[in-house]
């Protein structure tokens, strides 16, 4: 797959990158990159991902390595080779091999000192929190937010480095999407009625693996696309029912896509699903269309939220008047999640950072059903790269929930929602970068008009 295929970011990119993270350092800084963990025997590991800041700084899997920072230095530790692993992974580059590739001093890990003083960022691997304990002479929690002052400052450099993706990992996110767009014009493809899920899951996967990628997180590939994280492939696909599929490919560096689309496995939408998809691709169009530099992310957010309710008003789903609509929050009865986040090393890129990332300094989540799980709450900038992704869900918990003779109660037609029974859940979603004259779409190849969708399963 020629043009598809990954390739590593270069050293002096990488060095970059360090060197503007440390001229934000007060003091030292160490970075763990974690080990593989065990499945169910020390021997059958789950696939090794280092952590993400670690990959940010050094772009390549390591385990069992950490990276040193301070003002005036910077430092890689690793284990050595084993002789033994040969015999079983094949031959791996010595750390003399490894200090030329990187451009960067390469120690063994057993002369890496004790550093009462380094700051550190709390890993989700807790053999590595154990680890960097013993190293720093403190306790460091996997999966816990920072709270160290020295962290936090550590946190923050990072967070206003990550934010902004250079060249490097544009390059990355681009190859990221493409790979995407064709996984899921191979699941377009595979769709018919009888085949269950997993096999059309099947599809999109191998064009991901076969491109050299892996799997960004867990894939969503169902037609009870009302489960907002479906988990299970189980199901088996019929005449009428729309396949909802999330699912993104990640480079061997850990970059990210994110992509959702939404089809009828007949090849045709029937004209209540029709009608609903055309609402989401609207609601996402008006999103899209604020994306821009200096523009808020609830902004956007709230844009994608009017233009749907507008379009369910027009399909008599719901009465009244667009404010009073927006005032009772009736959209989270049918959109309940944000309209999209932050995207690179991570799918949700730094949220092991809690809403530190997402949120500017002085923002906290609103708690109010139409702005309870967005994600992202700050002015846009060229270099950031977002997901845009809005959707139409017909969640049997939410409307009966909704308390008789309310105002929601009031603006529900039930009647009229009783007629798009086989829309179960509809999700468009795509990969954003904000440019200076606006955006741009990254998985622009993989079309989401209608029409479009329709046509590519004749294909």
């Amino acid at each position: 797959m020629p043009g598809r295929w990954p390739t590593s970011t270069p050293g002096p990119a990488l060095a970059a990158r360090r060197r503007r993270l440390r001229e934000q350092l007060q003091g030292p800084a160490l970075l763990a990159a974690g080990w593989p963990r065990p499945r169910n025997f020390p021997h059958n590991c789950h696939p090794f991902r280092a952590e993400s800041h670690f990959l940010y700084l050094v772009g390549r899997q390591l385990p069992g390595a950490a990276l040193w920072l301070e003002p005036g230095a910077e430092r890689l530790y690793a284990p050595p080779p084993e002789p033994e692993a040969r015999l079983w992974h094949g031959p791996e580059p010595s750390l003399a091999e490894l200090e030329a590739e990187l451009g960067l001093e390469v120690r063994p890990i057993t002369e890496l000192p004790r550093a009462e003083t380094a700051a550190t960022l709390p890993p989700q691997d807790p053999t590595a929190a154990e680890w960097l304990s013993g190293q720093l002479g403190r306790v460091v929690k996997a999966s816990a937010l920072p709270s160290e002052s020295a962290d936090v400052a550590l946190a923050e450099a990072l967070i206003a480095l990550r934010l902004i993706h250079d060249d490097a990992a544009l390059a990355q996110l681009r190859q990221a999407a493409l790979v995407t767009c064709d996984a899921h014009r191979a699941g377009l493809r595979a769709t018919r009625p009888g085949l269950r899920e997993a096999q059309v899951r099947a599809q999109m996967e191998a064009t991901i693996v076969g491109a050299g990628m892996t799997l960004a997180y867990w894939p969503i590939v169902t037609a009870d696309g009302h489960i907002l994280h479906a988990q299970r492939h189980d199901g088996v696909l019929a005449p009428g029912d729309l396949l909802l599929a999330d699912v993104g490919a990640e480079t061997p560096e850990g970059w990210a896509a994110d992509v959702t689309r939404t089809w009828p496995v007949s090849g045709r939408f029937s004209p209540t699903q029709r009608a609903a998809y055309q609402a989401v691709h609207t609601a996402q169009a008006a999103a899209l269309a604020a994306v821009r530099p200096g523009a808020r992310y609830t902004d956007v957010h709230r844009a994608s939220q009017r233009a749907l309710l507008q379009c369910l008003l027009d399909l008599k789903l719901l009465r009244g008047s667009l404010e009073e609509l927006l005032v009772c929050h009736a959209v989270a009865l049918f959109y309940p999640h944000g309209v999209g986040h932050l995207l690179g090393l991570d799918v949700h890129d730094m949220e092991d950072l809690g809403d530190r990332a997402g949120y500017a300094p002085g923002r906290a989540r609103q708690q109010n059903p139409s702005a309870r799980y967005l994600r992202l709450d700050r002015e846009l900038q060229p270099g950031m790269v977002v997901t845009i992704e809005p959707g139409f869900y017909q969640l049997p918990e939410l409307l009966a929930a909704i308390e008789p003779g309310s105002a929601l109660d009031r603006a529900l037609d039930r009647e009229q929602l009783a007629r798009f029974a086989d829309v179960k859940g509809i999700r468009i979603e795509d990969d954003v970068l904000v440019t200076d004259a606006g955006h741009e779409i990254l998985t622009a190849a993989l079309p989401s008009e209608v029409d479009a969708v329709e046509s590519a399963m004749r294909g």
